[in-house]
């Protein structure tokens, strides 16, 4: 058969990964998922079973793949189905274990199913035949790609899903104030009062690339991670292990900014780049300080991405407090295929509503947007 199953991204060489890959993308690369693995971040216990799906031609050369997971959960996905998981259970029907196409901890829309687009779709076709055989419930695709809609849309017991993110866009600004010339005035004195609050209480701003950290950088950047996780009662998805084996797998895509007071590490935040796009992934703060967090996670961000000349700041999932900081919403897709018959119906008939609310919430937010109305678009 062309369609094998890979449980341990290791056992595939990162070249031939690498070279299904339609773009620079970081979170699809070897190097992060294999860290993923590798770490103990996935697997074993997590209720993520890397489950990676190839398709290869007569000579057993890799032509086509899906990065997925067996899931015995919902938590980590950020398309949240945790109500179609409850009305199973309700109507005793086995929603887990479930497949899952995605990239685990990371709503990041990009690319899914990779490699020659014919054999994606043969890939795509004969993974959703044999779910019965293999005991799952249901096929999720999430955060998918134009080109993965595409496939899809031709496809027939797909649902379409849709999101709303906030991301902000870089129209070739020559630097921070430059983006600030573009707002209304009222917004543009907010933004400036934030910072200069932050400033007045002595913090400032150290940017590191993946091969300036050190094991002491990475410790406290987990420090900080986890501490997110821990004030909500909950243990963090990544281990400390997955950081190192980052910094060394893929160093050129890491981008670490600290908040520091008189010297003292406070705050961080953890980002990745690709050819184009700023991705801000991860923040913490061991000690709270006024508009540390907007500060850190998305001016940082900002002035960083028209540094390097990126043209996208993805600040990653919900937060329409990114609005008034001139991130626009962009919509999300993802795509799900269950086979019960009673549940695909009033899935069906929940998503039809649900999209025409999100693209009506979508077009609202824009209202809120900080730009004069003649710079906004």
């Amino acid at each position: 058969m062309p369609l094998h199953t890979l449980t341990q991204l290791s056992q595939l060489p990162a070249a031939s990964w690498d070279a299904l890959l339609p773009t620079s993308q970081p979170f699809l690369r070897h190097a992060f998922l294999s860290s993923l693995e590798d770490s103990g971040s996935v697997g074993g216990r997590t209720g993520w079973l890397p489950a990676h799906r190839l398709w290869c031609d007569a000579q057993g050369q890799v032509q086509a793949a899906l990065p997925a997971y067996i899931k015995q959960h919902s938590y980590g996905e950020y398309v949240f189905d945790h109500a179609w998981a409850d009305a199973c259970r309700r109507a005793g029907i086995a929603y887990y274990p479930k497949l899952l196409g995605a990239v685990p901890f990371s709503p990041v829309s990009g690319a899914r199913l990779l490699g020659d687009a014919h054999a994606a779709a043969q890939l795509l076709d004969e993974l959703a035949d044999e779910l019965d055989d293999q005991g799952l419930s249901s096929l999720h695709i999430n955060f998918t790609s134009p080109a993965c809609d595409a496939l899809m849309l031709q496809r027939q017991g797909w649902l379409e899903r849709l999101g709303c993110q906030f991301h902000w866009h870089n129209r070739g600004y020559r630097d921070f104030h430059d983006f600030l010339d573009v707002l209304a005035s009222r917004k543009r004195k907010q933004m400036r009062k934030e910072r200069e609050q932050v400033a007045g209480q002595g913090i400032d701003f150290d940017w590191r690339g993946g091969h300036e950290l050190s094991e002491v950088d990475w410790d406290f950047v987990y420090q900080c991670y986890a501490n997110t996780y821990h004030v909500r009662g909950q243990a963090p998805y990544l281990t400390r292990t997955f950081f190192s084996l980052l910094a060394e797998r893929m160093p050129e895509a890491i981008r670490v900014v600290f908040a520091r007071q008189h010297g003292r590490p406070l705050a961080m935040a953890f980002s990745l780049v690709d050819g184009d796009t700023f991705y801000g992934r991860y923040w913490g703060c061991l000690a709270e300080f006024d508009r540390l967090h907007f500060e850190t996670c998305f001016y940082q961000g900002m002035e960083r991405a028209i540094a390097e000349g990126l043209e996208r700041f993805d600040a990653g999932a919900q937060g329409e407090h990114k609005l008034i900081r001139g991130f626009e919403p962009v919509l999300t897709h993802s795509w799900h295929y269950l086979r019960h018959p009673g549940l695909h119906a009033a899935v069906a008939e929940f998503l039809e509503q649900e999209r025409s609310g999100v693209r009506v919430y979508a077009e609202q937010a824009r209202s809120y947007l900080p730009f004069r109305q003649a710079a906004g678009g």
